[in-house]
């Protein structure tokens, strides 16, 4: 597959998932009231942090498309005196997000054990933190198509250390408490770290690689359907809302 199909396919299979992301954030959003209310702030933050990572991606995607109408790739945009290219600026917003996204899932996990965070859990919100300054430094070549080594190493492994620190606090209270649903989220978030790995260190040398991107994408898709069905389902909002016939 030449570079381009497989970029063109890559758009393709993003637009179908933006667009079950951003129904499904939407459906959250309309039912939020139903919701019960010991549920209510770890239901609110599933939504949001797939709204966040629903606006991060139509900038990855939308740049990357607009890009392609206007010529390629290397197609520039001038803002304030600066030509900026619109692909890597579409990969900033979604690195900018997919942060904040890890950063409401340790928020998620403290709400839905009432858990205080603790040191690793304030730290994992550090790693955020830290990983949002580590990408304003210039050396992450944002402004460039070429992956920008060793500085996307580094940037990255502060996100692959949250996704483990993430799955372990979700994981550990899940399995105690026998809550299935956050079982198979915290499974999820391994899932999305196996594929994640593999193409942030072997990429350069291997483009193909690029593709564990896709079962990375539908990790995603199936925590945000689980936290669909477990908070914001009607049949589930109706069994929790309706009171007990005496």
């Amino acid at each position: 597959m030449s570079e381009t199909a497989r970029l063109w396919t890559e758009i393709s299979f993003n637009i179908f998932y933006l667009i079950v992301i951003w129904w499904l954030v939407i459906a959250m959003w309309v039912r939020r009231e139903h919701v019960a209310e010991h549920d209510r702030r770890t239901a609110d933050l599933i939504m949001w942090a797939f709204a966040f990572l629903g606006f991060g991606d139509i900038g990855h995607v939308g740049f990357r498309v607009l890009a392609y109408a206007m010529g390629g790739l290397d197609a520039t945009v001038n803002v304030f005196g600066t030509q900026l290219l619109l692909a890597p600026m579409g990969s900033l917003a979604t690195a900018i997000t997919f942060t904040i996204f890890y950063m409401a899932l340790v928020m998620m996990w403290s709400a839905r054990y009432n858990k205080p965070y603790g040191w690793f859990g304030y730290l994992l919100l550090a790693l955020g933190v830290i990983r949002l300054l580590v990408m304003t430094h210039p050396a992450n070549g944002w402004n460039s198509l070429q992956i920008a080594h060793p500085w996307s190493i580094y940037r990255n492994l502060f996100l692959m250390l949250m996704q483990l620190g993430v799955a372990f606090l979700i994981l550990r209270d899940a399995i105690a408490a026998h809550d299935r649903t956050f079982i198979w989220i915290g499974a999820m978030i391994l899932v999305s770290f196996v594929c994640y790995a593999p193409v942030i260190f072997l990429q350069q040398r291997v483009p193909q690689i690029g593709t564990l991107m896709i079962p990375k994408t539908i990790a995603y898709l199936v925590i945000a359907f689980l936290g669909f069905f477990k908070f914001y389902r009607v049949k589930s909002v109706r069994l929790e809302t309706t009171p007990a016939i005496p």
